[in-house]
C-alpha cells in the first residue's frame, strides 16, 4: 500500500523566520568550523554558500506551490511579513506596483543575530545569499537587484524586485 507524499508547509506556524534562521545557523556554524578545520576556509565558505543557496531554492519552491492562485509579485509581497515578523527587518517601501517592489532595509536583525552568534564573517552567506536564490526557486520571472547590504557594512540594503512578464 503506497502512501501519498506529505506536502510540507513552506514555513511552520508561529515560528518567525529570524528564529528559523537562528536555528539553522547554530547547526551551520558547526559545519562551517568543521569544514574550515579539515578543508580550509575557502572550501568551508563555498560549501556553506552552495548549501544555503540550494535550501533557499527548495524553500522557495514550497512557497510557490502554496501560493494561492500561483506565483506573482503580489503573492510574494503577501509572504513578506514572515521575514519582517517581530521587527526582524525594518523596511522603507520606495515603490510597489504590479511589476516592481523596491524597498530599503534600514535595520536587519538577521545581521545583528549572526554577529552576536560569532558568525559575522559568514552572515552574508547565511542570509543575503538566500535572496536571489529564493527568486530562482519561487518563479524565474522574479528578479532581484541589490547593490549593498547591511551585512556587507552599508547603512542599508537596497532591494529592487522586478516581475517580468
Amino acid at each position: 500500500m503506497s502512501q501519498s507524499p506529505v506536502k510540507m508547509a513552506p514555513h511552520p506556524d508561529g515560528l518567525s523566520m529570524l528564529d528559523k534562521r537562528k536555528i539553522e545557523a547554530e547547526i551551520l556554524k558547526e559545519v562551517y568550523e568543521t569544514l574550515k578545520a579539515s578543508h580550509g576556509e575557502a572550501v568551508a565558505r563555498r560549501t556553506i554558500s552552495e548549501s544555503v543557496r540550494r535550501s533557499a531554492i527548495e524553500q522557495a519552491r514550497q512557497f510557490a506551490a502554496a501560493a494561492p492562485g500561483g506565483t506573482s509579485l503580489k503573492a510574494f509581497q503577501d509572504v513578506m511579513p514572515l521575514w519582517t515578523k517581530g521587527g526582524a527587518l525594518e523596511i522603507e517601501v520606495k515603490e510597489q506596483t504590479a511589476t516592481t517592489f523596491t524597498f530599503n532595509v534600514t535595520r536587519c536583525r538577521y545581521a545583528e543575530t549572526y554577529k552576536a552568534m560569532g558568525l559575522g564573517e559568514i552572515g552574508a552567506l547565511l542570509s543575503c545569499n538566500r535572496d536571489g536564490a529564493f527568486c530562482e526557486g519561487y518563479d524565474p520571472k522574479l528578479k532581484l537587484e541589490r547593490s549593498q547590504t547591511i551585512m556587507g557594512g552599508a547603512s542599508h540594503c537596497d532591494f529592487k524586485y522586478r516581475y517580468e512578464k
